[in-house]
């Protein structure tokens, strides 16, 4: 009996991230109708072979992976996809003035053009193009018009939870319908089987009680994903302590936040209590490193998080603060700041933040049972990294590597939803020079609106 692959890959080096933290050479990897639906010893197949009267096995798209990595495609957490346009626009500012003075100016007048919608997917695009290149299968995003999001992001054939922000001023479709965009987006987007629809209030300090609580019950009723910043800064705790009695994370623990599917990013400014609460709550914080540091908003507590036991992730935040959307760089950063202020070499070793976005991101996003590990059932969300540059050899430990060796120019090919995205450092499904004339059409449009 002859069986039929869409995809399978040979000869490289696997990673599964599961439980064990399996690494599998001389298997094979084989794909069918989205899924990974096998991996055995390479001496199970016969490629694209066959002998009268004995088994084999084909596949329409056969990849050699000798000298790769083969891994769990990676999973940026918090992002600002349609931001991407605005990279380098406002720097070296603290985060209050960043905001404040260039980043909600800009966004104000570019979102309410009339071309607003056309900015969104366009921009969106650009984003999703530039983490495909760097191996990231899957991203969960906070921003406005979420339909255009989601379009731009099935045409590049990228994964994603798209958050449609909500502020006191900026409610998704009017102020009685509060998690009715979502589910109506994840009605019209659920054939696709890419895209999905969760609930982003911005922040404490850009959302009343009132809202908040409106966004925990509208999470909670319609089984949506909550997604919010918080504890970004030492004046948004400061001040969330002086007008609420409360430090942040207790404060949407009273909003009922923490009892519905919610993932936090930043969570740099909290104590041992608040770490206790979201450990208890099974709620996971994305961190965002490099963002965190340009904007010198703080380093994260790392060790008193892994004390208490909550989940972390990373993220590369938006590429108007990193300036790029890299996770390679993000765990590189990552690794070496936490070791050099806990004055340990050992804390955070290099197979643990791999972890970061792999399985525990999924975990975060409350898809472990599908995504960030290689095993058979899961989805096919697939990065191969080529060992083929002088930055990559000679080769004694994969995870290593991957920390502080390797960049997202070493992904050569990637998979999302079993097929073929990034083939050979090539995009399939988008015109890269046509996505680099696009942006620079809107660095000059940018430049005649804005007054920089």
């Amino acid at each position: 009996m002859s069986k039929h692959f869409d995809i399978i890959i040979k000869h490289g080096t696997i990673l599964q991230m599961d439980k064990g933290l399996n690494v599998l050479t001389d298997h094979v990897v084989a794909i069918r109708d989205r899924k990974i639906c096998a991996i055995e010893p390479l001496a199970h197949f016969t490629v694209n072979a066959g002998v009268e009267g004995v088994s084999f096995h084909s596949a329409r798209t056969v990849i050699d992976a000798t000298d790769c990595i083969v891994m769990p495609g990676l999973i940026n957490a918090h992002t600002h996809l349609p931001m991407s346009y605005m990279r380098g626009l406002a720097d070296d500012l603290p985060l209050d003035k960043w905001l404040k003075d260039y980043i909600w100016p800009a966004e104000d007048k570019l979102l309410n053009d009339e071309l607003g919608d056309k900015f969104i997917y366009d921009a969106t695009l650009y984003g999703a193009a530039e983490v495909i290149r760097s191996g990231t299968t899957m991203v969960s995003d906070m921003y406005f018009k979420g339909e255009q999001m989601g379009r731009a992001l099935v045409d590049a054939g990228l994964r994603g939870i798209i958050g449609e922000a909500v502020t006191d001023l900026i409610q998704a479709n009017g102020k009685d319908r509060i998690g009715e965009y979502a589910v109506d987006m994840n009605r019209e987007f659920a054939s696709t089987n890419l895209v999905e629809f969760s609930v982003a209030p911005h922040a404490i300090y850009s959302c009343s009680e009132n809202v908040l609580r409106k966004c925990a019950k509208a999470a909670i009723d319609n089984d949506l994903l909550l997604h919010i910043h918080i504890s970004e800064s030492e004046k948004e705790r400061n001040d969330c302590i002086v007008k609420h009695g409360k430090r942040p994370v207790e404060y949407l623990a009273q909003t009922g936040f923490l009892d519905a599917r919610t993932i936090l990013a930043h969570g740099i400014w909290v104590d041992k209590d608040e770490l206790t609460l979201l450990a208890e709550r099974n709620i996971s914080v994305a961190t965002c490193t490099e963002s965190n540091l340009k904007l010198c908003s703080g380093i994260l507590p790392l060790r008193d998080y892994m004390e208490t036991g909550v989940n972390l992730c990373l993220a590369t935040d938006g590429a108007a603060s990193n300036n790029n959307l890299d996770l390679f760089t993000e765990m590189d950063t990552t690794a070496k700041i936490h070791k050099m202020i806990n004055h340990d070499p050992a804390l955070l070793p290099a197979h643990d933040v791999v972890k970061m976005v792999t399985c525990n991101a999924a975990k975060a996003i409350y898809r472990e049972h599908e995504l960030g590990s290689l095993l058979p059932g899961y989805l096919a969300d697939i990065t191969i990294v080529a060992l083929d540059t002088l930055n990559s050899q000679p080769i004694f430990n994969p995870y290593s590597h991957l920390v502080y060796a390797l960049n997202g120019h070493n992904v050569r090919d990637v998979i999302i939803n079993g097929k073929l995205v990034l083939k050979n450092r090539k995009l399939t499904t988008l015109d890269e020079k046509a996505l680099i004339a696009t942006a620079k059409h809107y660095q000059e449009k940018i430049c005649r609106i804005l007054p920089l």
